[in-house]
C-alpha cells in the first residue's frame, strides 16, 4: 500500500470511527449485561404453596444456584435468603442450566477477546498509525466476536424462556427444600437483561464491519 493509499485508507477510518467508538460502547454494555445476567439468581422465579420452609412462597432458580427466603429457625422479625449451589455432580439439574453456565462463560471470555481487540483498534487510528494490518483486522475481529458472545447469551436465555413458558418442573432431591414443580413459574430478571446484552452485542455490533468495507472501497483494495 502506497503512501497516498495509506493516508485515504486511514482517514477513511477515521471518518467511520465514530460507528466503531459507538459500537464499542455498546459492546461493553453488553459484555457487562452479560456478566450481570450469568451472575443473577433470577433466571427462574418459582410459585409455591408450601412456606413451611420457603416463607414467602417465592423461590428463585439460577444456572449456579436455587435460593429463598426463609423464617425457618431464625428468630422472629427476621428472615435469611437460603441458598444451594449447583454441583457438576447434580443428575437432577436440567440440560438447559448446563448448557447455560458453559455457553454464558464462554459468551463473557469472547466478549473480553472482543473487547480488547477493539480497544487495539480504535488506539491505533487515534494514534495515527496507518497500517490497515494493524486497524481493519482487530475491528473485524472484534466485531465477530461480539456477534459470537451474543449468540452464546440467546441460547441460554430462550432456552430458559422456553422452560418458564411452559411450566417445565425440576426433580430438586429433599435436601433443597424445593418441590419438584411449581404451582406457576415466570422469567427472572436474568432473562430480560440477557436479552437486552444480545441486542447490544448482536443487531447493533453487526453494523459496526459494513464500516470496514466502506473504508476498502475509497481507496479501492479489497480486505
Amino acid at each position: 500500500m502506497n503512501t497516498l493509499t495509506c493516508i485515504i485508507f486511514y482517514y477513511s477510518l477515521v471518518s467511520t470511527s465514530h460507528l466503531q467508538l459507538a459500537a464499542f460502547a455498546l459492546g461493553t454494555i453488553g459484555w457487562i449485561l452479560c456478566t450481570v445476567s450469568m451472575g443473577i439468581v433470577e433466571w427462574r422465579v418459582w410459585h409455591v404453596d408450601n412456606t413451611t420452609v420457603i416463607s414467602s412462597g417465592i423461590a428463585w432458580v439460577g444456572i449456579w444456584k436455587v435460593c429463598f427466603i426463609s423464617y425457618l429457625h431464625v428468630s422472629p422479625g427476621y428472615r435469611e435468603q437460603f441458598c444451594h449451589k449447583f454441583s457438576g455432580y447434580d443428575s437432577f439439574v436440567p440440560y438447559e442450566i448446563y448448557v447455560a453456565q458453559g455457553l454464558m462463560l464462554i459468551a463473557m471470555f469472547m466478549g473480553l477477546l472482543g473487547l480488547a481487540a477493539t480497544i487495539f483498534a480504535l488506539r491505533n487510528v487515534y494514534m495515527g498509525i496507518t497500517h490497515k494490518t494493524l486497524i481493519a483486522p482487530f475491528f473485524l475481529v472484534g466485531g465477530f466476536l461480539y456477534i459470537f458472545a451474543g449468540l452464546c447469551v440467546l441460547i441460554p436465555v430462550s432456552w430458559n424462556f422456553y422452560s418458564v413458558a411452559h411450566n417445565q418442573s425440576i426433580a430438586f432431591p429433599p435436601s433443597y427444600y424445593m418441590p419438584s414443580s411449581p404451582e406457576a413459574q415466570e422469567a427472572g430478571a436474568a432473562i430480560p437483561v440477557g436479552i437486552v446484552a444480545v441486542i447490544l452485542l448482536n443487531l447493533l455490533n453487526s453494523l459496526a464491519p459494513h464500516s470496514f468495507v466502506e473504508a476498502q472501497l475509497r481507496t479501492g483494495r479489497k480486505l
